[in-house]
């Protein structure tokens, strides 16, 4: 039973992965491919590439995310089933919420969604949360992030102009689409690196509960191959709706404030991840540097009924996949009657 039930958790957090990868494709290359610094095809390409190389960086991420909620020793088959149904529930509850937005083209976190899933169905299923790891590793940063990502944004953006205010403008952008190219394989390869090890650290999460792993072991290999495969996958598929707003209907873009945005949000996702371990949210810090280096244009020319609409959708993210998780651990429980 606690195999069946281990590789259909395996399964769905694959498939969380993949659409972890096509809702958030645009955090990479939406901009880039609004300037015409890159196709679409050669950006997604690059984009599911350095997604793939990015999975490979590091674990601490991974550690994280499996330390948000305590599942119960799996000493008896039952107690183990029933850990395995929260972990279940909670993906079921973050894929829910990133079809959701996907279907309407907003930049939600996949991040806060799994988080919230797995908390929503923790709490339905009587498990132990983590506040302490919640708070200090998911609430704080997803303060702090989207606002330094505007604030160094827009900071990077008024030192562009300043440096190049001298120069031929139609030079400035040639040179920039250039640059938008290194610019989005580091905004990319910082997405593999954040988001990848999330469902890693899901994976080994029912690995362990499932009693065929424990939590002093390092990752498999293939859990983070299959996980750097899968979301390199829906990379390339791709998620046109969301690459819209991102790249066009918050603000117009032009290539060196799409350079400013993607440099700062990479930088954001390798400093959470290496010197804090902190799943932040890809979507966050690259949406709000846009908003900040778009600000400099004029603060009118961000659209921002368009960003209320986003920031309204980050708001509910983590209550609505929670919802989502709890009610997946309840059809569980209450009609298969496959947990204690």
């Amino acid at each position: 039973m606690e195999l069946t039930i281990v590789v259909v958790v395996v399964v769905v957090a694959l498939v969380f992965d993949y659409t972890n990868g096509f809702h958030d494709a645009a955090n990479a290359i939406a901009t880039s491919v609004s300037t015409r610094a890159l196709t679409p095809r050669v950006a997604l390409l690059m984009a599911a590439v350095m997604n793939f190389v990015g999975a490979f960086l590091g674990q601490r991420v991974a550690e994280t995310v499996a330390e948000v909620i305590t599942l119960p020793a799996p000493d008896t088959t039952s107690i183990a089933v029933h850990g395995l149904v929260v972990v279940l529930a909670g993906l079921l509850g973050a894929i829910a919420w990133n079809l959701v937005t996907w279907y309407f083209g907003l930049p939600s976190s996949s991040t806060h969604a799994l988080i919230g899933g797995l908390v929503g169905a923790a709490i339905a299923g009587g498990v132990t949360v983590k506040w302490d790891t919640i708070v200090e590793k998911v609430v704080i940063p997803m303060l702090l992030s989207p606002l330094f990502g505007f604030a160094a944004a827009f900071a990077v953006m008024i030192a562009i102009m300043w440096i190049f205010r001298r120069k031929n403008p139609a030079k400035v952008n040639r040179g920039f689409r250039v640059a938008q190219t290194l610019s989005a394989a580091a905004m990319a390869l910082g997405h593999g690196l954040q988001d990848a090890q999330k469902t890693m650290g899901v994976i080994f999460l029912a690995l362990v509960t499932g009693g065929f792993a424990s939590r002093e072991d390092g990752l498999p290999l293939w859990v983070i191959f299959s996980a750097a495969a899968a979301i390199s996958l829906g990379t390339y598929a791709g998620g046109w709706r969301i690459m819209r707003t991102l790249g066009r209907r918050i603000i117009d873009l032009d290539p060196p404030r799409g350079f400013a945005s993607e440099s700062v949000a990479a930088g954001v996702l390798y400093t959470t991840a290496f010197a804090f371990q902190a799943p932040i949210s890809t979507t966050h810090t690259i949406t709000s540097a846009v908003m900040g280096a778009g600000a400099t244009k004029r603060f009118s020319a961000v659209r921002w009924g368009v960003a209320k609409s986003i920031v309204s959708a980050w708001i509910l993210t983590f209550p609505a996949a929670g919802l989502v998780g709890a009610l997946g651990y309840w059809l569980a429980h209450f009609v298969f009657e496959i947990a204690p």
